[in-house]
């Protein structure tokens, strides 16, 4: 078995929550992601079931989640991470399925069409290879029964200046990728998803956009 490199341990892990998303711009960012995330799982949770939240980093959808009667599967590459998802789900002394620890760029450890909808906020932009891009998204159709949720960033030469001028400030050395409109549709329709919805954070401001994405299969 491969061993998972898992760059959050359970310092950082709380580190990163209390800070993460402290600013006034990210609660914003977070307020706006959390409304679209309601309206699209309103839209296709008349079925109850399992989700997989992937990455599910500390935890910040759990509550989301639960509230629309889903049981979410939390999966992150870091074992600190899962741990305190899991604790925000309610989920910590449960018997459900609620836990794994896997790295999704070596492939994901479940069944096909397992899962009720896959739900990936904040990883597919870290994704800077096609081929990686690629295998992800085919993984996410094969363990979904029937829905795949997923944020992106479009090219927004805005966003693309101000994270340029965010970085030389902070001296930050995080970089994302920036797909165009036709690289998206090319690479979900190769995976054999259809757009149902897609939602931009900020229009014209933020590049980041909010998929709903549906198995053709199912169609």
């Amino acid at each position: 078995m491969k061993e998972i490199n898992e760059p959050f341990q359970k310092q950082a892990v709380e580190e990163y929550e209390r800070k993460r998303y402290r600013g006034l711009d990210q609660r914003i960012v977070d307020a706006r992601e959390q409304s679209i995330l309601k309206k699209f799982l309103e839209q296709i949770t008349k079925k109850k079931g399992l989700t997989l939240d992937l990455p599910c980093g500390y935890g910040r959808f759990s509550k989301l989640l639960r509230e629309q009667g889903l049981k979410p599967v939390n999966c992150d590459i870091s074992f600190h991470m899962v741990k305190r998802a899991c604790e925000k789900s309610g989920l910590i002394a449960s018997s459900d399925i609620a836990a794994v620890v896997a790295n999704a760029k070596q492939g994901l450890p479940f069944k096909d069409c397992v899962f009720q909808v896959v739900f990936s906020l904040r990883f597919f932009h870290h994704l800077h290879e096609k081929q990686a891009r690629t295998f992800i998204l085919n993984e996410f159709s094969r363990v979904s029964k029937d829905w795949v949720v997923l944020s992106f960033y479009q090219a927004n030469l805005l966003h693309k200046i101000q994270r340029q001028l965010r970085r030389k400030v902070k001296k930050s050395s995080a970089h994302i990728k920036m797909l165009f409109a036709e690289e998206f549709a090319e690479e979900i329709e190769q995976a054999g998803l259809k757009p149902i919805r897609i939602i931009s954070l900020f229009k014209g401001l933020h590049s980041q956009h909010i998929a709903l994405l549906k198995k053709k299969s199912t169609l």
